[in-house]
Parts: structure tokens; C-alpha cells; sequence
């Protein structure tokens, strides 16, 4: 037995001295390739392919860049940055105004649609107006003043061939004097009169005419009357003797509901000052100007309004006037016909928008104020996704259908094929901007427009592949392999999916490989044209049709140069892995 071991050693050393067995370890041996599997040739001449090594590393880089760097970032991918700024932003508007605006009487029924009949009444040169079933009565105070006054009966008149006589109504007494100033207006044919200070109305109703003692209801005016407070009550009584008493020019101080009040006059308004316990306090100002705050939380005060005021009849381009903490502030005003926009600096929140890139935003920020490089890293998440599940898709398709045309040949191959040329008749990306356009329309949400892009673009995209795969189901089927198959009574099912398809799978590889580029490119192309992916979403494509404008491509190219390269890189990774497995799967290449 020692001796046949012996035997049969020597032999081997024989043998291995001759180079018929090898004794290498090296995957690169000529003699151990000779033993490989099919499997392990393949994967020994691919990793030979530089190129497609070059490939494999782009393509695993972005996949850790996309999905795995999402994570480990310290942002979100719509998240927003801001930072406190100055901005040059509109503070107040000021009108030379040229309106009617009212102040009534507290309960009375005079309300805007009222001070509208009023406005018709003036500009007709009419005393009187309706409103309702109101009456009202115009009375001229003094130019662009005018008091509104409504009129209670008090009695009526009887006009019988000269002979008048007045009736009081119950209730009222008729002094002789107000009867024979109302017989005398009568016989003059006038409407109203004014006696002791009243003003009295009469009006026909049938036969009769009716005596009324008018009330005030409201005054307009075209001059303004802001208060210093803003929870200051401007009233009928004080809007009416503060504006009389800035009429008159001579007449310092009056008096309205029991309280003094005094004037200071300016070069187009006045300060209205109220004496409290002996103290003189601002309480309202009165001007021509409208001036109104831009923003609602701002309440703008009498000695601001006056600087203003001051700053517009000087004609000056800006004015100083000192903020809460009493620093000076500078104001610029400019104009545009009657309306002056003014302008300052305000401390505020701003979006952080095209931000250079720095430690804190490695590829800086987008027109959003977002985080450029988060946004490339979600935005790879997208592409990627759509890119292989539309291949996927395309690939289940296409092997369903290029199998069964492959397989049985005749009238079921013709109608597939029929079928796959209707599709190549289809233009394929006109029909997507058409289908984008209309999602568009449809308001469809970003997140769901996501899979119907993914669907339509494998239902346009599986007629490749289907012609593929019957090509190769074509040639396989005539093998002995599949005649054998067709002999042991194996169903029609298992031979094509267990038996043809699976030789078919290297060829498929390669063709999804390489379809892979092209479906990410699809997308960014839909994406740049707006059609595909939406705000706040991103993708790479997206990320480039931020970018609009000459101006923002010279000067923010930070923003769609990193989102181009990486569209670059992850095709030509793809099509580098495409062509080295296409080189890997022939078997006419040298070992």
C-alpha cells in the first residue's frame, strides 16, 4: 500500500514538473483558468476592464454619497437658513389727498355707502341726498368742509292760495319766530334756513310741506385728522371744531366735549395738544397728507409724522429721525406722481440666498436659501431611484413580452411586435413634456408625480428589451437543450422562464446596465424643463433649472456645475459597467 502511494506521488511530481498540473494560487494562472466556472470567467474579465472597475467605483461612491450621505447630514433637504440683515425696506406711503373721508355721529345709520351718495350729491351740486329711506342735508362750512345733517319733523305747512298756516306736531312747539322764518323760506322757494344757530328743512309731501329741525350726522372733510394714540378717539364734535379752529388761522385753542384743546401750527399741518390736569400732551395731527404705515404692526407717531411732513415740503431726498433707542435713523423718500414710498434699513430675517460655499454650506446655498450639497444628496436619492425602478419595470415588460413573441412564435409574435411598433412610432419625449404639461395642470402633488414619471417612462421604455429577448429566445429555443426539455414534458411556463430566460439574463444585464444612464438623463431633462420632479423635491435635474438666468449661471456656479458633474459621472459610470460586462458576458474574448 506504501508502495502504490509512493507510486502514485511520483507521478504527480511527474506531471506538475511537465506544467500539466499548476501549482499557482494566482486567479490569473493560464492552467487554473482552464478549470473555472463560467461564472467565475466572467468576473475575471471584468475586474480586467479597468474602465468598468473605474465604473463600479463611481457608481458605488454615488450611492453612498446619495443614500448614506442624506443620513449623515446635519440638514434637512428643504430646510431653509436665515440670518438677521440689514435690507432697505418700504416704511410708510404718503398721498396728498384729494378724497372726501367722514366722520359721523356715534350710532348714527351715516355709513360708507351713505358717504357715496354724499360724494354724487357734491360733484352734482346738489343741497340734499337720499340714502334709504334717510334724507340727508348738505351744509357748506367753509372750502372742502361740509357738515351732513339729517332732519326730524317738527311740523307741517298748509299752503292754501297764499294763506300758510304751521301745525306743530305733537310734542313740539313752534316759537314765532322759527313760523315766520319757515313762511318766509316757503315764499322764497328755498329748502332750508338757518336760524339761532340751527339749520331747519323744508320739504313737499303731497299738499302739505314738512318743517324739520336737522342733527348732524357726520363731517367731511378732505383733511386728515391721525391720532397720537392709536387707541385715541377721533369723534364727530372734535373732528368738526379742531378742523374750524385750524381754519381760521387766528384761533389757537377750542373746546370739544367739555375739553380744551390747543393748536401749534407747522407749514402744512397742525399739532393738536389736550390739557390734562394742567399738562399739555400730543393728541392728534391734522394735515392734507395721508400718511400710512406699510405695515400694520407699525404705528407711526406725531413727531415723526411731522419731520415727514417737513422733509416733503423742503423736497428733501432722506431726513434723521431717532428710533426707539434713540439712535438716528436715516429715511429716504422718493416719488412717484402724488405718492412719496419711504424708505430705511430695518434689522430683519433674511433668506440666506447664493451664499458662497463656506465650512458651514460646503457647495453654498441655492436661490431658496437651502443647502446645495444636502439637496445633491437627496436630489441623488430621486434619480437614482427613478432610474432603477423604471428600469426594473422595463425589464419585467419586456421579458414578459419578448419571451412569449420569442417562444411561440406565429400570430403571437406578430402582435407583440405590431405592438413594439406602434410604441417606436410613439415620440418618446414629447409625449413626456405633454404628459408633464398636463400633470401640471392637474396641480398633481410633487410626491405623487414622482411614480406616475417612474410608470410612464417604463411603459415607453420596455420595447427595447422585448426585441432583445425574443432575438435570444429566437436562436435558444432551436438548442437540444430546450428540444429535450420539450421531450421530458416539462410545461410551457417552466421552459421559458426556468430554461430560456435565464440564458438570456447576461445579455439583459447589459442592456439595463446601459439603460440606466439613459433614464437618469430622461429625468433630468424633464427636471430642467420643469416638467418632472417639482420644488420642493429635488433632483439633480431640478437643481440645474434653478439656474435660469446668464447672470446666476457666471455667478453661482456652485449651485448647477456639482449637479452636472454628477449627472456626468454616474452615466458614464453606468455605461462604463455596460460595456465592461458586455466584454465580460462574450465569450469570444481572450482569456
Amino acid at each position: 500500500m506504501t508502495d502504490s502511494s509512493n507510486e502514485l506521488t511520483k507521478k504527480k511530481e511527474e506531471l506538475k514538473d511537465k506544467g500539466h498540473i499548476s501549482s499557482s494560487r494566482e486567479l490569473g494562472d493560464e492552467q487554473r483558468v482552464r478549470v473555472l466556472s463560467p461564472g467565475m470567467l466572467v468576473v475575471k474579465r471584468f475586474i480586467r476592464n479597468r474602465l468598468a472597475i473605474i465604473g463600479l467605483v463611481i457608481i458605488s461612491f454615488m450611492f453612498l454619497f446619495s443614500f448614506l450621505g442624506g443620513i449623515l447630514s446635519p440638514y434637512d433637504e428643504t430646510q431653509v437658513f436665515k440670518h438677521i440683515g440689514t435690507m432697505s425696506k418700504e416704511y410708510a406711503s404718503v398721498t396728498h389727498n384729494e378724497v372726501y373721508r367722514f366722520t359721523g355721529v356715534q350710532d348714527s345709520n351715516y355709513t360708507g355707502a351713505a358717504h357715496s351718495q354724499f360724494v354724487l350729491a357734491r360733484n352734482a351740486g346738489r343741497d340734499s341726498f337720499s340714502h334709504g329711506e334717510d334724507e340727508y342735508y348738505i351744509s357748506e362750512e367753509a372750502n372742502d368742509l361740509y357738515r351732513v345733517f339729517t332732519s326730524i319733523p317738527i311740523a307741517t305747512i298748509l299752503n292754501f292760495r297764499g294763506v300758510m298756516s304751521v301745525n306743530p306736531m305733537e310734542g313740539e312747539s313752534i316759537p314765532p319766530e322759527l313760523e315766520a322764518t319757515a313762511k318766509l323760506t316757503l315764499d322764497n322757494r328755498e329748502a332750508q334756513f338757518l336760524l339761532e344757530g340751527e339749520v331747519y328743512t323744508i320739504r313737499q309731501s303731497g299738499r302739505e310741506y314738512i318743517l324739520g329741525r336737522t342733527e348732524p350726522v357726520a363731517v367731511e372733510s378732505k383733511y386728515i385728522i391721525d391720532p397720537a394714540e392709536a387707541d385715541a378717539d377721533i369723534d364727530y364734535e372734535f373732528a368738526y371744531e379742531s378742523e374750524i379752529a385750524f381754519r381760521a388761522g387766528n384761533v389757537d385753542s377750542f373746546e370739544a366735549g367739555g375739553i380744551k384743546y390747543q393748536i401749534e401750527r407747522e407749514e402744512n399741518l397742525g399739532v393738536i395738544y389736550r390739557e390734562d390736569g394742567g399738562n399739555m400732551e400730543e393728541y392728534a395731527i391734522i394735515s392734507r397728507l395721508s400718511i400710512q404705515p406699510i405695515s400694520q404692526d407699525v404705528f407711526l407717531t406725531v413727531d415723526f409724522k411731522k419731520a415727514l411732513s417737513n422733509a416733503i415740503e423742503n423736497r428733501e431726498r432722506s431726513f434723521l429721525f431717532p428710533d426707539l433707542q434713540g439712535n438716528e435713523k436715516e429715511y429716504e423718500l422718493s416719488r412717484l406722481n402724488n405718492v412719496y414710498t419711504v424708505k430705511t434699513e430695518t434689522e430683519t430675517h433674511l433668506i440666506s440666498i447664493h451664499e458662497q460655499p463656506s465650512w458651514e454650506h460646503w457647495l453654498g446655498t441655492d436661490k431658496h436659501g437651502m443647502d446645495v450639497l444636502t439637496r445633491l444628496m437627496y436630489g441623488g436619492r430621486i434619480s437614482l431611484t427613478i432610474g432603477f425602478i423604471v428600469v426594473l419595470l422595463e425589464s419585467i415588460l419586456g421579458i414578459i413580452m419578448g419571451g412569449l413573441a420569442g417562444y411561440f412564435g406565429k400570430w403571437v409574435d406578430m402582435l407583440i411586435m405590431r405592438i413594439v411598433d406602434v410604441f417606436n412610432c410613439i415620440p418618446f419625449l414629447p409625449l413626456l413634456i405633454i404628459l408633464g404639461a398636463v400633470m401640471d395642470q392637474l396641480e398633481v402633488a410633487p410626491q405623487l408625480r414622482i411614480y406616475f414619471l417612474m410608470l410612464i417612462l417604463g411603459l415607453m421604455s420596455w420595447p427595447g428589451i422585448a426585441r432583445m429577448v425574443r432575438g435570444q429566445i429566437l436562436s435558444l429555443r432551436e438548442q437540444e437543450f430546450m428540444l429535450a426539455a420539450e421531450a421530458t414534458g416539462i410545461s410551457v411556463s417552466r421552459r421559458i422562464f426556468k430554461h430560456l430566460i435565464p440564458n438570456v439574463i447576461p445579455q439583459l444585464i447589459v442592456f439595463a446596465t446601459m439603460g440606466l444612464g439613459s433614464v437618469i438623463l430622461y429625468e433630468s431633462t424633464l427636471s430642467f424643463l420643469g416638467l418632472g420632479v417639482k420644488f420642493p423635491l429635488a433632483s439633480w435635474g431640478n437643481i440645474i433649472s434653478g439656474v435660469s438666468t446668464a447672470y446666476e449661471m457666471t455667478n453661482f456656479w456652485f449651485v448647477w456645475i456639482p449637479a452636472g458633474m454628477l449627472i456626468l459621472l454616474t452615466v458614464l459610470g453606468f455605461n462604463f459597467v455596460g460595456d465592461g460586462l458586455r466584454d465580460a458576458f462574450d465569450p469570444k474574448m481572450k482569456r
